[in-house]
């Protein structure tokens, strides 16, 4: 076949039939993709690459800079310079010779990580690429893993089975950044409906439900991030093997088939064989092959031992002879498999959400634990970015018990429903209510009020004996009771609403004609931010000194598991707003524990059950003193720094816990992590905020954001929502943290004009 150039080259790849053990009339194909000039991800840089040409985002002669450590660079490499554009490729220790090589003959400049950071090597490489981009302008970023375009890079591999083979009714593919299986079985799918999508992942990769571990040795399979461009209503099953498995499979292919593949290609013959042999006459497979082998000669087949092999063993370890079956969110060490059910999954219901990305983080995380989410709100506009979500929305009025009743009724007839959850701490209340009445996982509803309402909270505590300020519960407007309730308490004193969140409108008073100014205001106040009605009370409580703390935890079977325990930085006094984190705290273990122990007694005495809670706690002169519960997830960004110092995805637990799936709450790393919000230093009209990029390269640095825009009106922190963005920091001590986070601190000008 005639072709122009080598780009034109890439693509129409054989199907070859294979010699396998399966029943009469079951035909066996492999999409040999390794058969491109270098492997499959040609497809995908010659697209990603000619689309951003077509459309201006690369110019002519301009850089392009790609993290691969494999077969996705020897694509960038292959095009880009064919093209006439210097390529940068970002990769780590783990690449092999050979490929180093290519990339270096073909002219590429290759950028090694020294070591890995917070979520591993992936995100070490990441942070490597940022300093890049920032120091080429004009360089253009493929981003394999959310480009839309790579997934559409594989509508002419669909194409080529169609034409080679006519029809499909299995195929089988790895899956690392999501493109190349979703991709082909998108557009299979509209033309063959009932083909069934089978992905191969490693045990150690999170995409499939699974803790991280980094240190797991397949590549070009498996991830450590979760791409965007991964589809999980597109699989009925997914498989998972170990190393070892995988590497023997890798061996058995050019064994047994005299194809020399990558141990991607040796994990998707595996499954392609298993199934074969499973499968009814007349049944057609086919495995997405993608790379050769010559990059494993030092890895995969040098560890090969001819009778070890023969035997069904590696020489590293053991080597099933078939999956085992496992409900999908299990954890899995070897061979397993779980299925998918793409018609008609189990819905999980959110009423609500928080309007910032985390809650749209939930509702993608319903999707790949094979869940359908569905969520109930008032005004579908006040959440960005909800239709990337695949999540199904029905507006109703979600403070009417009666009409949210019925609007789940309707959807969920017929339907199998895992669970209820939210987000948001508006709506915990009818979270509760509404999964006691469908009889599914969740807390008491008793028990959603008593954290919602500060008031009852306090009453619970004093109950249960447990350690808290003095206060007093405000329900009069007149002065003269507000006056009494300051005085029971003593000055100073804070007073606060008690159905707010984010610190709003918690003020500290030094004498009592402030605290009666305050309370006054806020008993006026009859609506809150989400247009619900206020209960008309006001705390009054006694100001303890002392170091502020917050507990993580989390509810199992009525019993509270602490994840750890935040230190943390308030405002300058009279506002108590958070400016920065540190977790785990730097305090002795038996410290801590008290602190822990503490915050599970106040958690036992509004009844709280299940799921994640943060309680918040100063730590007086006569110990640890609980001055908030929140029946939710910590909010303030907490969670994005157990993730990478723990390896505990919160939010997915979270997501787990409300469907009854199995939970995963072991620390999988021991790092520590650290955030400082970004303020206004005055009130007036933002103008810019300067030295983002300066900061993101300071060493320990993972990630800057900046969510305020030019031209809004800001102030000193009074409430959460003054806060204008944040650093994260990762490092192995508290000291290297804080470091790091003064060095970007200090980088970052918050721009602010006057009037």
């Amino acid at each position: 076949m005639r072709q122009e150039s080598v780009i034109d080259g890439i693509g129409h790849t054989p199907a070859v039939r294979l010699r396998v053990d399966a029943p009469e009339g079951v035909e066996v194909f492999a999409k040999l993709e390794m058969q491109n000039l270098f492997a499959m991800k040609d497809r995908v840089a010659r697209q990603v690459i000619l689309d951003a040409r077509r459309t201006g985002a690369l110019a002519e002669g301009a850089p392009i800079v790609e993290s691969s450590s494999g077969t996705m660079a020897l694509g960038v490499a292959l095009v880009g310079t064919y093209l006439g554009h210097p390529v940068h490729i970002v990769t780590d220790p783990r690449i092999d010779p050979i490929t180093l090589a290519k990339l270096r003959t073909l002219g590429c400049e290759v950028h090694v990580v020294a070591a890995m950071t917070g979520q591993g090597w992936q995100s070490a490489r990441l942070e490597r690429l940022a300093e890049l981009m920032a120091g080429l302008p004009g360089a253009f970023w493929p981003q394999q893993y959310s480009n839309p375009q790579n997934p559409a890079a594989y509508r002419s591999l669909a194409g080529e089975l169609v034409a080679d083979l006519g029809s499909v009714d299995v195929v089988v593919g790895a899956v690392g950044s999501g493109g190349s299986l979703c991709g082909t079985s998108r557009a299979l799918l509209e033309r063959l409906p009932d083909v069934s999508v089978v992905g191969v992942d490693c045990v150690g990769s999170v995409l499939f439900g699974q803790p991280d571990r980094p240190t797991r040795k397949q590549s070009g399979l498996g991830n450590s991030l979760i791409p965007e461009n991964i589809d999980y209503r597109l699989f009925d099953e997914v498989h998972w093997l170990s190393d070892d498995e995988a590497f023997d499979a890798t061996r058995r292919l050019a064994r047994e088939q005299k194809i020399f593949g990558g141990n991607t290609s040796g994990s998707v013959y595996r499954i392609l064989t298993h199934l074969a042999a499973r499968a009814e006459p007349g049944t057609r497979l086919v495995g997405i092959m993608p790379d050769r082998g010559d990059r494993y000669v030092d890895t995969v087949y040098a560890e090969a031992d001819a009778d070890a092999s023969e035997a069904g063993a590696s020489e590293a370890g053991a080597v099933a002879t078939a999956p085992e079956k496992v409900e999908y969110g299990a954890t899995v060490s070897s061979w397993s498999f779980a299925r998918i059910p793409r018609r008609d999954r189990r819905l999980l219901l959110f009423i609500e959400s928080n309007t910032t990305g985390t809650g749209m983080i939930a509702l993608r995380t319903a999707v790949r634990l094979a869940l359908e989410p569905v969520l109930f709100t008032k005004d579908a506009a006040r959440y960005p970015d909800l239709a990337d979500t695949g999540c199904r929305v029905v507006v109703c009025d979600t403070d009417d018990e009666a009409a949210l009743t019925a609007a789940i009724a309707g959807v969920s007839a017929g339907r199998r429903v895992a669970g209820v959850t939210t987000t948001s701490e508006f709506y915990l209340e009818h979270t509760a209510r509404a999964a006691a009445a469908l009889g599914t996982p969740g807390n008491p509803p008793e028990a959603m009020t008593r954290c919602r309402n500060k008031a009852l909270t306090r009453t619970a505590l004093h109950e249960a004996g447990v350690t808290q300020p003095r206060f007093a519960v405000v329900t009069d407007p007149d002065p003269d009771a507000v006056a009494a309730a300051v005085a029971e308490v003593g000055l100073p004193c804070v007073v606060k609403p008690v159905g707010e969140s984010g610190s709003q409108s918690v003020l500290w008073c030094e004498d009592a004609g402030t605290a009666v100014g305050h309370a006054t205001d806020l008993l006026a106040v009859t609506h809150n931010v989400r247009g619900q009605r206020t209960p008309g009370a006001v705390l009054v409580e006694q100001y303890l000194e002392g170091p502020e703390f917050s507990a993580e935890l989390f509810g199992v079977d009525g019993e509270a598991r602490c994840v750890g325990v935040t230190q943390r930085t308030v405002s300058p006094l009279p506002h108590f707003v958070e400016t920065g984190h540190l977790f785990p705290a730097d305090i002795e273990d038996a410290l801590a524990e008290r602190i822990a122990d503490t915050a599970r007694q106040a958690l036992k005495a509004v009844g709280f059950e299940r799921g994640p809670a943060h309680v918040e706690l100063r730590l007086t002169a006569d110990g640890p003193a609980v001055i908030e519960i929140n029946g939710r997830l910590a909010g303030g960004m907490i969670p994005e720094l157990i993730r990478p110092a723990t390896g505990i995805d919160l939010l997915e637990q979270q997501i787990r816990a409300a469907a009854g799936l199995p939970l995963n709450l072991s620390a999988e790393q021991d790092r520590r992590a650290g955030l400082r919000f970004l303020t206004a230093p005055r009130p007036g009209r933002l103008t810019a905020v300067t030295g983002v990029e300066a900061a993101e390269r300071v060493p320990g640095v993972e990630r800057v954001l900046v969510s305020g825009t030019p031209g809004r009106e800001v102030r000193p922190p009074r409430s959460a929502y003054d806060r204008l963005g944040h650093v994260i920091a990762v490092g192995s001590t508290p000291q290297e943290v804080g470091r790091a986070l003064a060095e970007a601190a200090g980088l970052i000008e918050v721009g602010v004009q006057e009037g």
